[in-house]
């Protein structure tokens, strides 16, 4: 199979390649996708899982990517709940081999049927931005309606979803971002938005939970806003930032088959925009991943027309 590697970490999107592989086999309880669409997300080369494995050996070279949406080819030994020839999309694990190839070897619970009305590319797009926001929001910052909601990055993959799902569960969404983002970031819901170049990201007042995707001082400026009770939900790591009274969380966003059926069914009925930025093929996903202009929203590689 063709398949996207890395295998110098100091080099980052630009040490990758593309190469010939061996399909990979089926493992216990996994399953075989022919992939048709893989999600990026450029932080990928910070993450050590992308380099070593879960007893820090080094795994290069290793395939990146862990977003995809696909057909199912094959069933290992005592597979259930899926079978050959369905519509999958999910998430794959950080310590196996990724999504930027025609096949990748899953565990079958990190995945969730694609309804055949949902694209591909849409599909792939979704696992990691819509999980991440789900999680942060739902899970961890247990949003209820009537909160408000400060979603950094309003107009990114992440921060999109986030402003989306929070306005549709009731909250008063304040997005931020730079000045060109602001009409983005209004088209997917926020209230109110932020300019973090140019205005004062204090006068936006006392905030239930804030969505942080950035850190450093734009974290510990957040963590000043939460209110009595409020929560700074974070996806960039521990931080120092804590709100005087009330929880800091930081978490590492999980694979939940239930969650995705959710996510997919806001994309049918229309509640839930995805945020696509560019589409690239897997021919030309080495250029896709190394800009020459900043690009917003989710980069997808269609790995079959």
């Amino acid at each position: 199979m063709k398949a996207i590697v890395v295998t110098n970490r100091a080099a980052g999107t630009a040490g990758m390649k593309l190469v010939e592989l061996a399909d990979p086999p089926a493992a216990i309880n996994d399953v075989i996708v022919q992939i048709h669409a893989s999600g990026f997300v450029p932080t990928e080369m910070e993450w050590p899982s992308t380099w070593t494995d879960r007893r820090d050996r080094d795994r290069t070279p290793s395939i990146p990517g862990h977003e995809l949406a696909g057909v199912v080819s094959a069933l290992g030994y005592g597979t259930t709940g899926l079978s050959v020839g369905q519509r999958v999309f999910g998430l794959a694990d950080w310590y196996r081999d990724g999504t930027l190839a025609e096949y990748v070897a899953i565990e079958a619970r990190n995945l969730a049927p694609l309804p055949g009305d949902v694209d591909f590319t849409v599909g792939a797009s979704l696992p990691i931005s819509g999980l991440t926001a789900w999680q942060g929001l739902f899970q961890h910052g247990r949003l209820r309606a009537g909160q408000s909601v400060l979603a950094h990055g309003a107009a990114g993959a992440v921060g999109s979803m986030v402003t989306q799902l929070a306005r549709e569960a009731g909250a008063h969404v304040v997005g931020t971002g730079r000045a060109a983002d602001r009409q983005k970031a209004l088209d997917f819901g926020a209230h109110e938005f932020i300019d973090l170049d140019n205005d004062l990201l204090e006068d936006v007042g006392a905030i239930d939970l804030v969505f942080d995707v950035i850190g450093g001082h734009i974290g510990d400026r957040s963590a000043r806003l939460i209110r009595a009770g409020g929560t700074l939900v974070s996806i960039v790591g521990p931080s120092e930032a804590r709100p005087d009274d009330g929880l800091s969380v930081d978490f590492v966003v999980e694979s939940d088959r239930a969650q995705l059926s959710e996510i997919v069914q806001r994309v049918r009925d229309g509640r839930l925009r995805t945020n696509i930025g560019t589409v690239s093929t897997l021919e030309d996903a080495v250029a896709a991943f190394n800009p020459t202009e900043r690009i917003s929203g989710k980069t997808v590689i269609r790995v079959r027309p």
